[in-house]
This record gives structure tokens, C-alpha cells and sequence, in this order.
């Protein structure tokens, strides 16, 4: 088989080049450095069946973004001549899921600003700080989210309030709340998140013993569902590294 491989020059040099930069932008298995590195070509192909081809379906969003975009100035141009709380709630959600986060947020103080009474779009705009590392205007934001329903998201928005205020550094706040998230959600971002406040709190045992949790969990997933929460997983080994280095 090694020996055809001057029949695929130069493709196959290509298609082992473009293996290893999907492998060091996604990190996936350990183990495929050195299928593509050793086995070549072969190895290669291998490597795009298994884990390119699967990942694609994952670039949904991507392809979804340029019907966005045409969207968004749609939306901007309705605001023009009506600018109601639910063309600015709309338009802060593609600004939100375009990756447009401090546009997102102003979309949705002016929905706030019109209507107060939906929690759904404090919530928005709690993600959109929290993507801009904003945790004191997510904080506030997230409060009167569970305030208004606790279990919101499936407990999600409970998870974040709670890694929020750990990592300002009210862990006495953050405790309570992760004490009830755990007790229902499991998913890597809850595992991770109450992993690192234990680490924080200087629980290493515990934290170790979340943070092991957190990888046990990616053999009870759909493959599909793995290749999504990779990089918790990832942040996962990373804790779990720290904390042996203790």
C-alpha cells in the first residue's frame, strides 16, 4: 500500500497536511498525531473518514451565518420605522449568534429598556456578557433569571450564576447554588464549572473528583454530542493535570 503512494504525489502530502492543522485546531484523540504522522497518506484518509467528515456537520452554523447576516440588516432596517421590544429582542439574538456580543447586548438593554418582563431576554443578554467577560453584568442579569424560574434552561442559568460568583470571588454565594445544579444537570460545562470552584475553594480532592466525572461522562455520550462539548473535556484533562501537579 506505502508503496503506491507516489501514485496520490502530491495529493497525498495535502491530504496529511490538512489532517494534522484539523488536528491541532480540534485536538482530538492523542493517538491520531501518530496515525497521520507514521501511517502517512492511509493514516490520513483514515484520520478525515473518522474525524473531518463527522465534524462537518458542525460547521452548520457557519454556513447558516451568511443568511444571518442578511437578516440582521433586515431587522436593523425594521427598527428604523418600529422599534419594538421584540424586533430588538430578534435582532439582539443574531447579533448573539453571530458572535457579535456587545452588539448583542445593547439589542437587548433597549428590549429591556421597552418590556421588563421576560426573563428569557435577561438571559440572552447574561450570555452575551458572559461572552465578553463581563461577569458583573451578567451577575444581575442571571439573578433575576432565577429568580423568576430557578430550574430556567434546565438549570443552566442556575450553573452560570454559580460559576459567576466564583469566579468574582463570592464562593460562599456559589456553593448553594452549585450544590442544587449538580444534584440535577451533568453537563461537562456544570461538571467543569464546579470543578474549578472546588479547586478555587482549595478542595483539591473533590475538585479531582469532578473533574474525573467530567471525563467519565464523554463515554456516555453520543458521538455527535462528544465532538460538541470537546472543549470542556479538554479544559477537563487540563484541571485534572493542574491538580496532580499539586
Amino acid at each position: 500500500m506505502f508503496g503506491l503512494g507516489h501514485l496520490f504525489y502530491p495529493w497525498g502530502i495535502f491530504a496529511q497536511a490538512f489532517a494534522i492543522i484539523h488536528f491541532f485546531r480540534r485536538r482530538p484523540e492523542g493517538y491520531w498525531f501518530y496515525v497521520i504522522l507514521f501511517l502517512g497518506w492511509p493514516g490520513a484518509a483514515v484520520y478525515i473518514l473518522a474525524e473531518v467528515v463527522p465534524d462537518l456537520g458542525l460547521l452548520r452554523n457557519t454556513f447558516q451565518g451568511f443568511g444571518r447576516r442578511s437578516r440582521i440588516q433586515k431587522v436593523e432596517t425594521d427598527i428604523l420605522d418600529n422599534p419594538s421590544p421584540a424586533n430588538y429582542e430578534e435582532l439582539g439574538e443574531l447579533y448573539k449568534d453571530q458572535g457579535q456580543y456587545a452588539k448583542g447586548c445593547e439589542a437587548f438593554t433597549h428590549a429591556i429598556s421597552a418590556r421588563a418582563d421576560s426573563i428569557y431576554t435577561f438571559y440572552s443578554r447574561a450570555q452575551c456578557s458572559l461572552a465578553l467577560h463581563d461577569l458583573a453584568a451578567a451577575i444581575p442579569d442571571l439573578e433575576r433569571v432565577v429568580a423568576g424560574d430557578r430550574k430556567f434552561d434546565y438549570y443552566r442559568a442556575a450553573g452560570l450564576l454559580a460559576d459567576a460568583y466564583a469566579r468574582t470571588g463570592q464562593m460562599d454565594r456559589a456553593e448553594p447554588w452549585f450544590a442544587e445544579v449538580t444534584q440535577i444537570s451533568t453537563t461537562p460545562e456544570t461538571l467543569y464549572n464546579y470543578a474549578s470552584f472546588l479547586k478555587t475553594a482549595n478542595r483539591p480532592h473533590e475538585a479531582r473528583e469532578w473533574a474525573q466525572k467530567l471525563l467519565a461522562k464523554k463515554r456516555t455520550l453520543p458521538r455527535y454530542m462528544q465532538r460538541r462539548e470537546r472543549p470542556w473535556f479538554r479544559k477537563g484533562k487540563t484541571l485534572l493535570k493542574e491538580l496532580a501537579a499539586k
